[in-house]
């Protein structure tokens, strides 16, 4: 196929689906990582497509979500300080902390800017030599690169008041949590074609081999999933487990050379706190020492933080695929995207706000 309208065609969904239902001598449990994969399945309805056949989890794969509470609190700490420009992707000023966002923040006079890119905090630095600029840096393999040609240029031109509050994390790590889980029911994931586009997928194969569990990695249309779906079934009837990939229009085995070398220029792999998971050994990236200039972990004194998690949200079981965003009783109730109790409900890749945007139900025993 050469067109993005060929992804969305609906006869060739149908006759996927179609074909999935044929090959399924038992239920199979599958998960996809991404959260833009789990928007998709669910604004298309593909998860319904199946019948008993197929049981679609959602996976750890929202970057948002999976960002510590203390460093929400950290990035909060920061904005309120006088001399200090709070840069942030969108989705991340509506995430609860412990006792606020950084929304609420703005609203009390701290300077927290919404930007695309780490660029418009390194313009920011430029521009404003007497402010503190700190871009807080998050998310998977995806946007490591970016942030770490952001620093590599601050550090070109010396921009001293420029630092990075980096949480970075890192994927395969959290699959080999869910699958050594005594927990664990899935039995094939659908890889997220985002971060292969950067990384590969070698390290997939990896997992599939040491676990024995298939892994395909998928795109983001709903021919996409629905392709890489049926590869995972046909694998699992087969016997088979093996690292296969269907968003061959963007990913090789390989991976972008160049920006795995500029992310191994700045970084090193850490332990890393998850939230709703955990500390991951080894699953996170921190800036190398020779990059401390530019760390603001290291930079600015912060005192001690101990998170509060909202006792009601059940977002951990969610981003574990032990249970679903409706699962939770305070779903579209007390947890909206105005007044979220967990980032799942907030991030534009959560699959709470998925749930809530494309399959909101609320029974009239649920109202308040």
């Amino acid at each position: 196929m050469k067109y993005l309208d060929e992804y969305r065609d609906a006869s060739i969904a149908r006759a996927l689906a179609e074909e999935i239902r044929k090959r399924c001598t038992r239920i199979w449990v599958l998960m996809e990582i991404c959260g833009g994969q789990t928007h998709t399945l669910i604004r298309y309805g593909l998860d319904e497509l199946f019948g008993p056949n197929v049981q679609l989890v959602h996976g750890p794969g929202c970057p948002v979500c999976v960002t510590p509470l203390e460093t929400i609190d950290r990035a909060i700490a920061l904005a309120r300080r006088p001399e200090v420009i709070l840069v942030s992707y969108g989705d991340m000023l509506r995430v609860p902390g412990s006792h606020s966002d950084l929304l609420r923040v703005k609203s009390e006079g701290g300077d927290v800017r919404l930007a695309y890119s780490p660029l418009a905090a390194l313009d920011l630095a430029r521009a404003m030599p007497a402010r503190r600029v700190v871009f807080l840096g998050i998310g998977f393999e995806t946007t490591a690169p970016a942030h770490a040609l952001a620093v590599l240029q601050a550090a070109r031109e010396g921009l001293a008041n420029f630092s990075l509050l980096s949480s970075h994390v890192l994927v395969p790590p959290a699959i080999r949590l869910l699958l050594a889980s005594p927990q664990n029911r899935v039995q094939g994931f659908i890889a997220p074609g985002h971060v292969c586009t950067v990384m590969g997928y070698a390290q997939y194969a990896a997992l599939a081999r040491e676990f024995r569990v298939p892994i395909v990695v998928g795109g983001f249309e709903p021919v996409d999933l629905l392709e890489a779906i049926l590869m995972l079934v046909k694998q699992l009837e087969e016997g088979r487990a093996e690292a296969e990939n269907q968003y061959t229009r963007s990913v090789s085995y390989a991976g972008n050379r160049a920006a795995q070398e500029a992310v191994e220029r700045v970084f090193e792999p850490c332990d890393q706190k998850w939230r709703g998971l955990g500390l991951i050994p080894q699953s996170g990236l921190r800036l190398r020492a020779e990059f401390a200039a530019f760390d603001a972990l290291r930079i600015f004194p912060l005192a001690e933080v101990r998170p509060e998690e909202s006792p009601e949200c059940i977002s951990a079981l969610v981003l574990q695929g032990l249970r679903k965003p409706t699962d939770c009783p305070a779903f579209a109730v007390r947890c909206t995207p105005e007044n979220p109790l967990g980032a799942p409900m907030v991030s534009s890749e959560g699959a709470c706000a998925a749930y809530y945007q494309y399959r909101r139900l609320v029974s009239v025993k649920e109202a308040p």
